[in-house]
């Protein structure tokens, strides 16, 4: 499920502030090539305002006419593009896929939008649909924690890095006790943490929507760092270095008592193998690495 709802469910509180009458559209079923993913959220007002997306804008049309009438209805409704009905033709799904699209008006704004935006934000958040989507059955919807990296070395790939991840809106902390190096002058506007990694980390909260990156190349700050997260409920951990510098790696751990299973968490070295040499292509690869391994998560 989708981890970028917290825009969306803003904007619905915001919206409801101004008296605004509001459905919400909701992809619930996906094959082929749907342009987004489950969990995707699109809200429209009466007046046809409308924030966020459900498909690449080919079925939007269709989901928002629906929407106007599940808000003067009351009542919800399930709307099915395939590529083999002339419905999908019709809106543009010609690429090849399927996507089902749950459209229902929105109600208990307030209590909803309160424990979405205002519980802990670190929590796997649940809210059964108003709908029945078939006979005796509802959709979930489940909303993960805000995206969330911990970047530990504030070291030149560290620049584009969390440049990149900034774009891509997930939240970075970047870790290192070396004050030269983890400064507002080479790193503008990010959080950054001036102590150790094992010490910082255990005043984090890391969630299952949680990244750690190790970078600094320094088994004094980088090992403390992987021995918190291989046994957190991080969804991605990476450290760079080379083949035998990951291996250099893995029989410390082994030597500390941790197990094959727990070590081979970590991936390393970091990011995809895309052939990158620069800092920011490295930078690039580990971010590719990332979405890669959360959109597994998704599936």
């Amino acid at each position: 499920m989708s981890t970028d709802w917290k825009d969306i469910w803003t904007t619905i509180r915001n919206w409801d502030a101004e008296g605004r009458n509001m459905a919400l559209a909701t992809v619930i079923k996906t094959w082929g090539s749907s342009p987004r993913p489950v969990g995707s959220h699109l809200v429209i007002d009466e007046q046809g305002h409308m924030e966020g997306s459900v498909s690449g804008g080919c079925i939007d049309g269709v989901v928002v006419t629906t929407a106007f009438e599940t808000i003067k209805s009351g009542k919800g409704e399930l709307l099915k593009f395939e590529v083999a009905t002339d419905q999908a033709w019709e809106v543009g799904l010609s690429c090849g896929g399927e996507v089902h699209i749950l459209v229902e008006p929105l109600v208990d704004i307030k209590e909803k939008a309160k424990y979405l935006l205002d519980e802990d934000e670190n929590e796997l958040k649940k809210i059964p649909s108003d709908t029945e989507i078939a006979e005796g059955e509802k959709f979930t919807h489940v909303y993960k924690p805000a995206l969330k990296m911990i970047v530990v070395g504030a070291v030149h790939i560290s620049q584009g890095l969390v440049k990149m991840a900034e774009i891509l809106n997930i939240d970075v902390t970047l870790i290192d006790p070396r004050t030269a190096y983890a400064s507002e002058e080479r790193f503008p506007h990010v959080n950054y943490a001036n102590g150790w990694p094992d010490e910082v980390l255990s005043e984090v909260d890391i969630n299952s929507s949680t990244a750690i990156v190790t970078l600094s190349h320094d088994p004094k700050l980088d090992d403390p760092a992987l021995e918190i997260a291989i046994r957190s409920k991080a969804f991605y951990i990476a450290a760079l270095g080379s083949r035998k510098t990951h291996q250099d790696r893995v029989d410390r751990l082994l030597g500390k008592g941790f197990t094959d299973t727990e070590i081979a968490r970590i991936h390393g070295p970091a990011g995809l193998n895309i052939g990158s040499l620069e800092p920011a292509e490295i930078a690039l690869s580990i971010l590719a690495e990332f979405v890669s391994i959360r959109r597994q998560g998704d599936q």
